[in-house]
This record gives structure tokens, C-alpha cells and sequence, in this order.
């Protein structure tokens, strides 16, 4: 079942315009590559939580009253781990939702869980409360590997979470991979990727392991290690050879790389990821999470990350907000581009500078100078990176911007 949402013009991907990431922070053990904003709990406060996801929404409807009336196309329950949230909480949550702002009918409404987490009731609790994508954190399938990032479930878990979601009827199920990660060889990450596809997901996403401080929002107990000389990664020849085969393998399942990290049979791209790729709206709500507004002028705001003070100042009535960014034209433009590199159908590159009041012709030799060195293609206008550019997306994007 494939979701509605617009075609963005500019990259010609399904992508939806307005969207809600809602994030759950509480965790039974933090994974030592984490550094989203998550809170280790053993009691975690379900209603309390929830009742507060819904206040602040009030709050930011209050402040921005004109989002009621926009579309909502897509919502993203993410974490954390949100299958520890007992399904009649995320349903009090989505109907509150749908009591405040227009969901469309067609809407992707997605939930990140956690295989040790699958019971068939649950999985069914979800389905009846209006989720339509399942999102589970596999990463791997090996043991080692599995130990190695601090995940508390095995293969047998993971089979177990893919039958009892399609017996929940669950239309969307992705996984989510990790390749690149110490210890790891080439062959353990093909078997992943051959285990993947044999279970026949709508949608995987494989993102290499990042352990560098600068990369991250906050320090882990791995980039610690790494800082301290502890840690050994597999080399940058063995990184892109497993990137390789992950697409190899994907692709010949017909599982189609449509983002840097991203793959889907046709028709089942993510409405909600590709809203950022695109330069969609969304609201977030909830401990840490980051949202971009684009009336009544762009900004990006950044709820706090302490659960605790999250919780207090919703309850006192104010917006949780740890900071807030006002965006201009140069910021836009460049997250613009930078995004819609990252996308295998490109960007119409000279549409983005115009959008944005940024000079087209400066930059012209540098795109004829890419496609040249077999970095890029230029079709119609929309500037695609090769496999090649891909892998040095960041290096390319620096000598457009």
C-alpha cells in the first residue's frame, strides 16, 4: 500500500509537505552508538508521557495556529524505543493528533520497534491504532555483531518480529542495518543483507556505522573508545565494499537504492524521510526532538533532551525548546541542495539557486567539471550523484555550496 503524498517537482520523489516527528526517549538499555535523546527507564511514565506529547501540541498549534488547516501527510513515531509505549497510549496519542490538525486519509504513519519488543498483541494494538509502517531495528543478524552494538535481541527475534507483523497486517514493514561496525567483515555483512531481502520487506534502510565525536550530537561510550585508541573500525577499502554489497544484494532483490541509505521495492519509498530530503514542514514534539517550521518565516527548533524537564515544562504550560534557529536564505538553499543530493533521481540544481536567490552561474563549471569526472550525471536539469559521487557526497556538496 503505497502512501499519498505529492511528487516534489525539484527531485521528482513522493514526498510529504507537512509531516509530525514525535519522538519517545525511554530505552531498557542505551546502545553505545546512540546519541539520540533517549533515557534508560525500567518504569517508564506511559500516560504521563502522552498527555504531555498532546499539551505541547496545543502549545505549538497556540503559537502557529495556521498549521491546522495544512495537510499532515505523514507522522513518525521514533526513538528511543517506541514499542515499549503500550499501543492504547499511541492510540490516545494519533487521535489526538487527528482532533487537532488535518491528517490526510492516505496519510504514512510510522513506528519504530525493537524485535525483543514483538508479542502479536502488541503488533496488533499498533495496527488497530492507526499505524501503517512498521520500522524495525534489526541492524544485523550475527551474533557478534549484535553484541558488539549493545542489541538485546538475536535472528530468531528478528523472524519472529517480520511474521507477527504481517500477521498484524502491517502494509509497510522496513528494517533498519548497520554495516562498518568493529569486528565486522565483508562476508557477515552480505549474509545480512541476503537474510534481509528473504524476508521480503517493503523497505530497508543501511547506514554505516558513525562513530566520530564531530558527527554526532553527543558523545558516546564508542567515540569515546575510538578517542582513546581502543577501537578498531574496518578499513575505508572494506566500508565501501560492504556498501557494495549491501546494494548488490538489495538490488538484485528488487529492493531499489533511491537514498544514500535507503532502499524499497517500487512504490514504497518513505513518505516522512523524504519530506527532509525535500525541504518539507514538520512539527516535533517530545524530549529532543528537532523541528522545522516554515511560517510565519523558516526556523528549526530543538526540544530540551532531559525527560525530566521535558515533562515539567509542558505541564507548566511552556514550550519545551532547548533553542530555536532562525533560517535564511543561504541556510535553506544549502540544506536544500545538500538533501537532495543524497536522493538517486537528483535535484534540479539551478531550480534551488533561483528558489533561494543564490547565483546559478558561478557554479555551472563545477557541475560541468563533476559530470566530466563521472561524479555526477545532468538530465533535464536534475543533477544526480553517481555510486562514485555518492561516496564522497560531502566533498561534492562543499565545492557547490
Amino acid at each position: 500500500m503505497p502512501f499519498d503524498a505529492p511528487v516534489d517537482p525539484l527531485t521528482g520523489m513522493p514526498a510529504a509537505r507537512f509531516g509530525l516527528y514525535l519522538h519517545f526517549p525511554y530505552c531498557l538499555a542505551k546502545c553505545p552508538y546512540c546519541d539520540f535523546a533517549v533515557a534508560v527507564a525500567r518504569q517508564v511514565p506511559e500516560e504521563r508521557y502522552a498527555n504531555a506529547i498532546l499539551a505541547e501540541l496545543d502549545a505549538r498549534l497556540a503559537a502557529s495556529p495556521e498549521l491546522r488547516s495544512k495537510p499532515l501527510e505523514s507522522i513518525f513515531l521514533g526513538g528511543g524505543t517506541p514499542s515499549l509505549w503500550h499501543p492504547r497510549y499511541v492510540a490516545q496519542v494519533l487521535d489526538g493528533i487527528a482532533a487537532r490538525l488535518s491528517v490526510s486519509p492516505g496519510a504514512e504513519i510510522s513506528l519504530e520497534g525493537n524485535p525483543e519488543r514483538a508479542d502479536a498483541e502488541r503488533f496488533a494494538g499498533y495496527r488497530s491504532s492507526g499505524i501503517n509502517r512498521l520500522s524495525l531495528g534489526v541492524q544485523s543478524f550475527q551474533a557478534r555483531t549484535l553484541k558488539a552494538l549493545g542489541r538485546a535481541h538475536d535472528a530468531a527475534q528478528v523472524e519472529l518480529a517480520v511474521s507477527l507483523a504481517r500477521r498484524a497486517d502491517f502494509p509497510v514493514v522496513s528494517m533498519d542495518f548497520i554495516y562498518g561496525v568493529h569486528g565486522q567483515s565483508v562476508a557477515e555483512v552480505e549474509e545480512d543483507a541476503k537474510r534481509a531481502v528473504a524476508l521480503s520487506p517493503e523497505h530497508l534502510s543501511t547506514y554505516a556505522l558513525t562513530v566520530e565525536r564531530e558527527v554526532l550530537a553527543v558523545d558516546t561510550p564508542l567515540s569515546k573508545q575510538l578517542k582513546r585508541g581502543e577501537l578498531e573500525l574496518p578499513s575505508d577499502d572494506d566500508v565501501v565494499s560492504m556498501a557494495k554489497v549491501v546494494r548488490d544484494v538489495y538490488g538484485a532483490a528488487g529492493l531499489h537504492r533511491y537514498e544514500v541509505s535507503n532502499h524499497s521495492r517500487a512504490g514504497f519509498s518513505s513518505r516522512h524521510n523524504a519530506l527532509y530530503w525535500t525541504g518539507g514542514e514538520y512539527l516535533a514534539l517530545g524530549v529532543g526532538a528537532t523541528g522545522m517550521l516554515l511560517t510565519p518565516s523558516p526556523s528549526r527548533y530543538v526540544n530540551v533532551r532531559s525527560p525530566e524537564k521535558y515533562l515539567s515544562e509542558v505541564e507548566a504550560g511552556r514550550l519545551p525548546e532547548e533553542g530555536r534557529e532562525v533560517l535564511g536564505a543561504e541556510e535553506l538553499f544549502a540544506e536544500r541542495l545538500a538533501m537532495g543530493l543524497r536522493l538517486v533521481s537528483g535535484v534540479d540544481w539551478e531550480a534551488v539557486c533561483e528558489r533561494y536567490g543564490q547565483p546559478v552561474e558561478p557554479r555551472r563549471a563545477e557541475v560541468a567539471r563533476l559530470v566530466e569526472h563521472g561524479f555526477a550525471t545532468l538530465t533535464g536539469g536534475r543533477l544526480a550523484l553517481t555510486e562514485k559521487g555518492a561516496d564522497v557526497h560531502s566533498a561534492v556538496c562543499a565545492r557547490l555550496l
